[in-house]
């Protein structure tokens, strides 16, 4: 059986760019493009007070900013403002984490509404970071490791052509912000909603759940179709990200099995279980075919067409590196891999013990 078909989605189509749908009591689904193969992301208006909470941003492109403007100009179901209607209001910007689909609008958001951020703290500080190219957030650094990892030629030649891209993605970034720490309870609205910290993807994604309505809100923690991208990163070189996202995981397959869940990509669903439990499966199996491979020693650039068997270009292969990299940490980490330095400089790693079944 197709493992999608486990799932259930309760929409079969996602709303019409510059319009929102209601998916839950005073809860709006919109959706906006990204200019990438993963070409859309999902953003969430819940109802609040005195107007409402905007639950991401989308990346800083005009588009993006035109369907905003839809948005603002239309009520909340989707008719025209009549005259002496309450103008649209954001009270809050609250962004799951530091991703530039994610974050790319809050300072224009922010500043239009006079309304505040809210983030966590590792999320913030790193998105200014990787704006500036500071805390070790540098090209070079990125490259020198990926350089350490295999990469070469002209595939290294062309990532030194992406420069700061991100800083494209997020032009301006606030200032101050409202911190979100894990197990806060928000009050928006009528109704409280819990942070639920997950890591790997990003250091300190912030997922929303509200028990009253049982939805959770996912970010890019779990996904339903695709698996989420945890790369290792040049700040944190040896860093062992998969396991922490693996051990994330764990804490939503705890919510109630009818949960709604709304991720940043693809279709809301019910399922999340289910889901989790193919995404531990995922890994199972990068994790056999890697420790198969490396019966010879094997860079994270080697491994690539192991765990994607298909032409990748520059965006992507910036993403299949740090993957590859997070996979053969995991396992070294588990001690079923060993990690040498050739005489090239290139870090490579070789079978080393049985595979133990667990993630």
């Amino acid at each position: 059986m197709d493992p999608q078909q486990i799932l259930q989605f309760p929409y079969t189509a996602a709303p019409a760019a510059g319009t929102s749908l209601e998916v839950a009591p005073g809860l709006r689904w919109l959706r906006m493009p990204l200019p990438f193969a993963l070409d859309h992301i999902n953003l969430w208006l819940l109802e609040d007070a005195d107007g409402w909470t905007i639950v991401d941003c989308g990346i800083a492109t005009e588009v993006t900013k035109g369907l905003w403007e839809q948005i603002f100009a239309a009520q909340p179901g989707g008719a025209r403002q009549e005259a002496g209607a309450r103008a649209f209001n954001a009270t809050r910007v609250l962004v799951t984490h530091c991703h530039p689909d994610h974050v790319g609008l809050a300072h224009w958001l922010c500043q239009r509404f006079g309304a505040t951020l809210w983030m966590s703290q590792a999320e913030y500080l790193s998105a200014h970071a990787i704006r500036d190219g500071g805390a070790g957030y540098t090209p070079d650094n990125l490259l020198a490791m990926y350089r350490r990892n295999g990469l070469s030629g002209a595939g290294l030649a062309k990532m030194a052509l992406r420069g700061n891209r991100y800083r494209l993605a997020v032009p301006d970034f606030p200032h101050s912000y409202h911190r979100l720490m894990d197990g806060d309870e928000i009050g928006i609205g009528r109704r409280m909603w819990r942070v639920i910290m997950g890591y790997g993807h990003s250091p300190e994604h912030a997922a929303l759940y509200c028990s009253e309505l049982g939805v959770l809100i996912s970010g890019d923690m779990v996904l339903p179709k695709i698996s989420t991208n945890v790369s290792v990163w040049s700040v944190d070189p040896d860093g062992n990200p998969l396991q922490q996202f693996l051990d994330s995981l764990k804490r939503y397959a705890g919510l109630p099995a009818d949960t709604l869940v709304l991720p940043s990509h693809g279709l809301p669903f019910r399922g999340l279980r289910e889901r989790v439990e193919q995404l531990q499966e995922h890994h199972r199996q990068h994790f056999e075919v890697l420790h198969e491979a490396s019966a010879r020693p094997l860079s994270a650039f080697d491994a690539i067409p192991t765990l994607f068997q298909r032409e990748l270009d520059t965006h992507q292969l910036f993403f299949a590196m740090g993957e590859a990299m997070a996979h053969l940490h995991s396992l070294h980490y588990r001690g079923a891999l060993a990690r040498e330095t050739g005489a090239d400089g290139v870090i490579r790693y070789v079978r080393s013990a049985a595979l133990q079944p667990d993630v």
